[in-house]
């Protein structure tokens, strides 16, 4: 992917969160003007944040296509002493839906939001399904850029 670029948002008047953005899946992988960009929140703004961007875009168009509901090993923490080892692909709740559906040049990208999550709320998430982890994680209140954040399952 020699066009891959990741997007750095600060904080602004809504969030107190970064926002990684990929640009490049979209062109990489379309089909008829339609295709996925990524994004993630983070807590700070770290270099470790845009290499996981950008393993998440190789993830997608080296042959393990990701889409809303799916999941990816990370391999490791998010952050060194994190739980969290994953990453679920929603619906970019923090951001609104307005970020979902851009517009680009020759048709639109959809953008999801890449969670980290722990490998037992993905265990969970196989038994029980996406929705019933999402209930979760809005039962227990989980604050998404907290790297240390307990596990919900």
């Amino acid at each position: 992917m020699p066009d891959l670029r990741v997007l750095v948002v600060g904080p602004g008047p809504c969030s107190d969160s970064w926002a990684y953005v990929t640009a490049g899946c979209w062109a990489a992988m379309e089909k008829d003007g339609h295709g996925l960009e990524f994004v993630m929140t983070a807590h700070v703004r770290d270099q470790r944040f845009i290499e996981l961007m950008a393993m998440i875009a190789y993830y997608h168009c080296g042959g393990h296509q990701l889409d809303l509901e799916h999941s990816m090993p990370i391999g490791e923490p998010w952050v060194p002493a994190s739980t969290c080892d994953h990453l679920l692909v929603s619906l970019p709740y923090l951001h609104g839906p307005d970020l979902e559906h851009c517009p680009v040049p020759g048709g639109h990208a959809r953008i999801l939001w890449t969670l980290p999550v722990t490998t037992a709320e993905i265990e969970f998430r196989r038994r029980h399904g996406h929705e019933a982890l999402e209930q979760l994680f809005d039962k227990a209140e989980i604050i998404p850029t907290d790297p240390f954040r307990a596990s919900v399952a």
